[in-house]
């Protein structure tokens, strides 16, 4: 390793670059098993399976991320206005990125198994949520989701944006009354 620089010049140049990639990589390990606040509110959504950052811990020991309101609107929120096959007119729906929830959890799987407040579930790629802008709504045209409304959480895809997402396979992704999320 010679960048004509002699003896102690090599040292420091070393040194320098062990500590950039220490401070670079270490910032990231740290903040991803850096654990999440507890909930203050009641709890709309959890987050199990493949995880590496979570508020608890779930019935086999592993990390499990418990979110209330609040909780997933500091993460940011961000809104779509698209055609659904559930209502007749156009809707603008607020909420978290999935990809976001993903991140802040430090999500580790490849899908994500859905369960509705009626058990009924979806399996869904990881990648939709990096493909597209997938949200977890909580509002429709402004107005707060309740479990009568298809809320708390209801996972929506931006249909109108791609021909490609109206199809049935994406329809059944699109979870209603969201109350958990495995990463798998």
């Amino acid at each position: 390793m010679n960048w004509g620089m002699k003896g102690w010049g090599r040292r420091l140049w070393a040194v320098l670059l062990v500590a950039a990639v220490v401070a670079f990589f270490g910032k990231g390990v740290s903040e991803a098993s850096e654990a999440l606040p507890a909930p203050q509110g009641e709890v709309i959504l959890t987050v199990s399976g493949l995880i590496g950052r979570g508020n608890g811990k779930d019935a086999a020991g592993r990390p499990q991320a418990s979110f209330d309101r609040a909780m997933l609107e500091a993460i940011g929120t961000t809104e779509i206005v698209t055609m659904t096959p559930w209502f007749p007119d156009v809707m603008r729906f607020e909420g978290v990125l999935l990809r976001d929830l993903l991140d802040k959890v430090a999500a580790q799987g490849s899908s994500l198994h859905a369960v509705a407040h009626n058990d009924y579930a979806a399996d869904i790629p990881v990648e939709d949520a990096r493909r597209f802008d997938v949200i977890l709504a909580m509002k429709a045209n402004g107005r707060t989701l309740t479990l009568r409304d298809k809320g708390p959480l209801f996972i929506v895809y931006p249909f109108s944006s791609d021909k490609a997402l109206r199809s049935d396979v994406m329809y059944y992704r699109s979870v209603w009354q969201l109350r958990s999320l495995e990463v798998r």
